[in-house]
């Protein structure tokens, strides 16, 4: 296994040579914008962490995983549209930075760009990766959807949360893993346990975000605090709220859902109080790590050597334990 430094500089040589070959123009433009607005590069950085996991060949592995590189931002850009966000990784989103059918025209370019990428592999692999791509661009973007229904109804129950977060966030995650997996000919029940150990540490990671867009701090979280707060985003954070709040609290905090036209600076505020005053946050955390748990019990069950095991129990621990 790599420094992780290494498999990073890896996915942006990538970026380089992609960008190097890009066409000039307006539709071009707001790709590169987008793809060069930083970030950890992740979710490549898991696939080419997968295929040394199994001792594969990276070079096989490195366009595939700049594929998932281009459809995670191609899954930022569209949440971004839909939230309505005006920040992204400290900078102005792309839909704010130009215009909306600049942002979905590009974002359109970016989808058939990493689709391009993540099947440049070899034939014996193809159906494979195909497969898998497939099925989990479209749970994407069910837990899109299942995330805008639930702006518009009130009672939403946590477990539908949960199931929301893990198609939205967690299977690309697991994805990216088993990608790696995949290319490596690793043992298709080993692929799986790694790819439910990225499910779980996903799960976990999306509940981290959910407490950092409250109680983070806005230069290292890259985004604006409070705007889920804002969004009327149903978190496991409002979610338990509403569960725990007494009448008052609960009347309180529909009437902040309810209201527009308010000041975002009082309904964030009026919000973050209550969820302190309830300690959601230490609930939210308590969940957080039972899911971070049953990531670690699916790598423990994996045959590798324990210092390959011992690697991506470091990462995961970077990764969840976030500064606010």
């Amino acid at each position: 296994m790599k420094p992780l430094a290494e498999y990073q500089q890896i996915v942006l040589n990538q970026l380089q040579q992609l960008e190097s070959e890009r066409k000039a123009g307006d539709l071009y433009e707001p790709i590169w914008y987008l793809l060069s607005r930083g970030g950890k590069r992740l979710r490549p950085v898991l696939t080419l962490i997968a295929a040394d996991f199994f001792d594969g060949d990276l070079k096989k592995a490195e366009k595939p995983a700049l594929g998932i590189e281009l459809f995670h931002n191609f899954t930022l850009l569209q949440d971004d549209i839909m939230d309505e966000a005006p920040i992204r990784r400290g900078n102005p989103t792309v839909h704010i930075k130009w215009d909306l059918n600049s942002a979905l025209l590009s974002g359109d370019v970016v989808f058939v760009q990493a689709f391009g990428l993540v099947t440049s592999c070899d034939v014996p692999y193809l159906r494979a990766v195909l497969d898998l791509f497939n099925e989990t661009a479209i749970q994407v973007c069910e837990g899109q959807r299942f995330d805008l229904n639930f702006e518009q109804e009130e009672k939403v129950q946590i477990a539908s949360y949960i199931e929301m977060i893990k198609l939205k966030t967690a299977v690309l995650v697991g994805c990216a893993l088993k990608l790696g997996a995949i290319l490596a000919d690793a043992d298709p029940k080993e692929a799986q346990l790694l790819y439910d150990f990225g499910l779980n540490l996903g799960i976990a990671f999306q509940i981290q975000d959910d407490i950092l867009d409250v109680f983070g701090d806005e230069q290292q979280f890259g985004k604006q605090i409070g705007g889920d707060i804002l969004a009327n985003k149903k978190t496991y954070l409002l979610l338990k709220a509403l569960e725990e709040a007494n009448k008052s609290q609960e009347a309180e905090l529909y009437h902040w859902m309810r209201s527009e036209d308010v000041d975002p600076n009082r309904k964030v505020q009026a919000v973050t109080t209550i969820f302190a005053d309830l300690k959601v946050k230490e609930q939210a955390e308590k969940v957080m790590w039972s899911y971070y748990d049953l990531a670690l019990d699916c790598l423990s069950r994996i045959e590798v050597n324990q210092s390959k095991k011992d690697y991506l129990i470091h990462f995961a621990q970077t990764l969840i334990k976030r500064t606010y």
